[in-house]
């Protein structure tokens, strides 16, 4: 079976992708509103972009709500606030915080502290103003780079790129003072409802390089 991106609607293409596009790192993004509001959702289209200079982008897609409409389209929360303040905190996922981070996916309105509903503690960042998830292993700091829309319509998304201007690593993620990635029992996003856990993993060597 072979499909055209246009042969299908919107909704029905987007499922395509989130299930053969997997898994899927997990960007637990904190923000604070000009207001002082504090929001936290989860974002499944996201990666490191770049080492030097060190930027990572996720992707908040638009939303469907028409209280929300701003700037000619309807925008979530995050991009809001990122776009008020140009600053954000890109946490971790680990497994034993997932019921704890789908809470925060819930659809609510800008005064909901998402930290209060999923009973999650602050730890105060080093340069931005947006806090740290505490229970995270590790939270980038980030100062925004550059935002690239593609649309807007609801199914529309929007490239957030920020570049990382300080990182929190936990004590018992290191070893010898590294990140060890054995420590790290993160969480990717499959299809659907499906998550994934990083623990099942192997080592590969590349091939070399024949003079």
């Amino acid at each position: 079976m072979n499909i055209q991106p246009h042969e299908l609607p919107p909704r029905e293409f987007y499922r395509v992708l989130i299930t053969t596009v997997a898994p899927r790192p997990i960007a637990w993004v904190s923000t604070l509103s000009n207001d002082g509001e504090h929001n936290l959702a989860p974002f499944s289209f996201f990666n490191v972009l770049s080492a030097i200079p060190p930027l990572m982008g996720f992707c908040p897609g638009n939303r469907s709500r028409g209280e929300k409409q701003i700037f000619g389209t309807g925008f979530k929360d995050t991009l809001r606030n990122v776009r008020e303040t140009g600053e954000f905190v890109v946490n971790t996922v680990t497994y034993p915080l997932v019921e704890a981070m789908n809470l925060t996916s819930g659809d609510y309105e800008a005064s909901v502290n998402e930290f209060e509903i999923a009973k999650l503690s602050m730890r105060p960042s080093q340069i931005v103003k947006p806090p740290q998830v505490a229970e995270s292993p590790v939270s980038f700091e980030c100062k925004l780079h550059t935002i690239l829309e593609f649309g807007t319509e609801t199914a529309g998304g929007n490239l957030v790129i920020g570049q990382i201007v300080s990182v929190h690593l936990a004590d018992e993620i290191l070893r010898d003072g590294r990140v060890d990635g054995d420590l790290l029992d993160l969480v990717g996003r499959m299809g659907g409802l499906q998550y994934t856990r990083t623990t099942e993993r192997f080592n590969l060597a590349r091939p070399e390089r024949k003079a």
